[in-house]
Parts: structure tokens; C-alpha cells; sequence
């Protein structure tokens, strides 16, 4: 197993059948540490949800995205304070203008999805 990594996961859900409740179950299993942002929900099986990535405090290896380009457009600044070491577009994410403007901020942006990734042993 790689090293353990502290993972965002922008668009967390509680339904079990959605993919990004499928990652946190994935990345926990694998043992990462998961941070859960959702603007509408307090916790997810126990966990804290916060409702903004701006509050997300201390370092951060890497951010998994389950939100459409859309609501992940005004992110940038605020994903370049977090200064994750990559982020991940799950696919329905991609974002190729905020995959641009994280690259110029010496971040990471992958299309990729993290359920695969975890599965091959790619994580």
C-alpha cells in the first residue's frame, strides 16, 4: 500500500449508490484520511461534513472532485489556498479552465477516476 494521504472529497454524499459516497467507503478501506465537503449536510456515517472547501484546514495530499464544472468553476482560489498536491476530475467533473488555472498555481489536475485508481493500485 502506498502512503496513507489526506483526501478531499468536494461533493460528498450520504447515498451509498452515488460515487463519491463509493470513494470515501474506498479511500477509508484503503486506509487514507478523508475530509468531506457537501454545502447541505452535516455528517456522512459519523463523519463531519464541512460546507465549503475554504474550510478545510491543514495540509492536503490530494482533492477528489464529484461536482460539475459548474459549481467547481469559482473553486480556484479557493483550491489554490488549500494547495493540494493533485486534484482528481472524477468523470462528469472535468473542468478544463479550472484544470488550467490549478496547473499555473503548481497544482496537479487529473482526469482520472479515484474508484479506478484505488482498485488498480494507481492511487
Amino acid at each position: 500500500m502506498n502512503t496513507p494521504e489526506r483526501v478531499v472529497i468536494l461533493g460528498a454524499s450520504d447515498k451509498p449508490d452515488r460515487y463519491a459516497h463509493k470513494a470515501m467507503t474506498a479511500l477509508l478501506r484503503h486506509g487514507h484520511e478523508v475530509v468531506l465537503v457537501h454545502p447541505r449536510l452535516k455528517e456522512i456515517e459519523g463523519r463531519p461534513v464541512l460546507a465549503d472547501v475554504g474550510e478545510v484546514t491543514g495540509p492536503v495530499d490530494t482533492v477528489t472532485m464529484y461536482v460539475s464544472p459548474a459549481i467547481s468553476a469559482g473553486l480556484a482560489d479557493k483550491l489554490a489556498v488549500l494547495k493540494p498536491k493533485r486534484v482528481i476530475f472524477n468523470p462528469g467533473s472535468e473542468n478544463p479552465e479550472l484544470q488550467d488555472k490549478l496547473s499555473k498555481a503548481g497544482i496537479r489536475p487529473e482526469e482520472a477516476c479515484t474508484l479506478v485508481l484505488l482498485a488498480t493500485g494507481q492511487y
